[in-house]
């Protein structure tokens, strides 16, 4: 049990840390002192900052996709495309960290993670890929299902950051709106 506190610690403490500076300023240290363990815990439970970083994106991308599948289940076309966006927005919202992370570190090339985080990827985004299949057959899936991930995640953030004042739904249109 400790040593699953521990590791829920450093995850958190690591997501919160590269949220605000960024991958490659933060440092394991900051990491541990952050999470209250020593630095030596954070091998321990992870072997490196890059796979430390990997279980963060895996289990964000894990909890993103099973919340996309559950929102569009039973859904098919425009109704199951609302359902996603809807939940995007809701996931955004509730995890702002994991949203910034995935926008500022999953896409960069080069990186140590990405082939394995990969799949994961093409697992959350398969997901509005088949909504879009169903709800635009006259539209490439795979490029409007990104187009529309990307423009809701932004968005998202775009209301956190700079527009609190705005409703879950005021976004929810603006993004749908686009799209249609």
């Amino acid at each position: 049990m400790r040593t699953t506190d521990t590791r829920r610690h450093i995850v958190d403490a690591a997501l919160a840390l590269v949220a605000e500076r960024g991958y490659t300023a933060t440092a394991v240290d900051d990491i541990a002192a952050a999470a209250g363990v020593a630095k030596g815990s954070v091998f321990y439970n992870f072997g490196s900052k890059a796979e430390l970083f990997e279980a963060i994106i895996a289990e964000g991308v894990a909890r993103l996709t099973a919340a996309l599948r559950a929102a569009a289940d039973g859904l098919t076309g425009t109704d199951a495309v609302d359902a996603l966006v809807t939940e995007l927005l809701t996931q955004v919202r509730d995890h702002p960290d994991f949203a910034k992370v995935m926008v500022a570190e999953v896409f960069r090339t080069g990186r140590q993670w990405q082939d394995s985080i990969r799949a994961l990827r093409d697992d959350a985004m398969g997901v509005f890929a088949g909504a879009v299949a169903a709800a635009w057959p006259d539209r490439d899936p795979s490029l409007t299902a990104a187009a529309l991930f990307g423009a809701t995640v932004v968005a998202g953030l775009e209301w956190l950051v700079f527009q609190p004042e705005r409703s879950l739904e005021d976004v929810r249109s603006a993004v749908l709106t686009t799209v249609r």
